[in-house]
């Protein structure tokens, strides 16, 4: 190649410096290297870049015009080469994580940014499918979600362990209990969220197994419907139990009946590692 990287530094070492033993110095090469760089490039374009009038080296006009092009090539390099060791070092990027729920999400991004300051976090949030899509289409590094499927395309790490509860307005006659059974929820409005949820196929399991077929009165798509629906009086709602920092306006009652004890999972593909997965992986709660 013409102008490889060792011969654009050489290059532009020599012009900067006026001489090849000051720009072998400078680079912390021999002599005999600088010369043969720079003139390898003379000789395989056909020019001359220097010429010698006694002691004296002095640029052509075509090096003066080569050394513009050259000396930003050398900065971009090196700037490249910087942002390049930033990342590696987690001093700097950008970080894609896929959330089901906001929390626990929210806790390791917070634990996250404390250790990497100069690290931006873009953050997708959707629905169980929709966040394991996004971890299998490359579209975030991570994702955050409960009950990931343990079928070898992901690495998984638990980061807690947590319950589908039912969540009742304050003033709602269940709000005075701390537990229920399916029975009992049947006797209410029930407000279920789309198929495609892990919460739901949670609920679904549960009325399921105690030989119950509900029909909800309300179907929403997001965690925040059914939490506002359920504070709004409109029935009995169901949400991961750490799935949310917030917790006014709702009581949250234990459904005896629900599998309990769900792995929220830290995963990513299994064929994808690089030092910021490993990072995140490492946030303990």
């Amino acid at each position: 190649m013409l102008l490889t990287s060792a011969r654009v530094r050489a290059f532009n070492a020599v012009l900067e410096t006026g001489g090849f033993s000051a720009a072998a110095k400078k680079l912390g090469l021999s002599q005999p290297a600088i010369t043969q760089s720079v003139r390898e490039i003379e000789r395989s374009a056909g020019v001359t870049l220097f010429e010698r009038r006694g002691r004296t080296l002095v640029p052509t006009a075509l090096c003066a015009g080569l050394y513009r092009l050259t000396a930003e090539s050398e900065r971009c390099e090196t700037e490249a080469l910087r942002l390049l060791k930033q990342h590696a070092n987690l001093e700097t990027g950008t970080f894609h994580i896929g959330l089901g729920n906001s929390m626990p999400g929210m806790a390791l991004i917070r634990e996250f940014r404390k250790r990497f300051p100069g690290m931006q976090v873009q953050v997708e949030l959707g629905s169980w499918a929709k966040i394991i899509a996004a971890v299998v289409e490359q579209r975030v590094d991570v994702g955050v979600l409960p009950n990931v499927p343990d079928d070898g395309r992901f690495v998984r790490k638990t980061c807690l362990k947590q319950d589908v509860v039912a969540i009742v307005a304050e003033d709602a006659p269940l709000a005075q209990l701390t537990q229920t059974s399916c029975a009992e929820l049947m006797r209410h409005p029930l407000i279920f969220r789309t198929a495609t949820s892990s919460t739901q196929r949670v609920v679904d399991r549960g009325f399921r197994n105690g030989g119950f077929t509900p029909r909800p009165t309300m179907v929403l798509d997001t965690r925040d419907g059914v939490y506002e629906a359920a504070a709004n009086g409109l029935g009995v709602g169901f949400m991961w139990e750490f799935g949310s920092s917030r917790e006014d306006r709702i009581r949250k009652l234990r459904v005896i009946d629900f599998e309990h004890g769900h792995a929220e999972h830290i995963f990513h593909l299994s064929a994808r590692a690089s030092p910021l997965i490993s990072a995140f992986k490492a946030i303990q709660l």
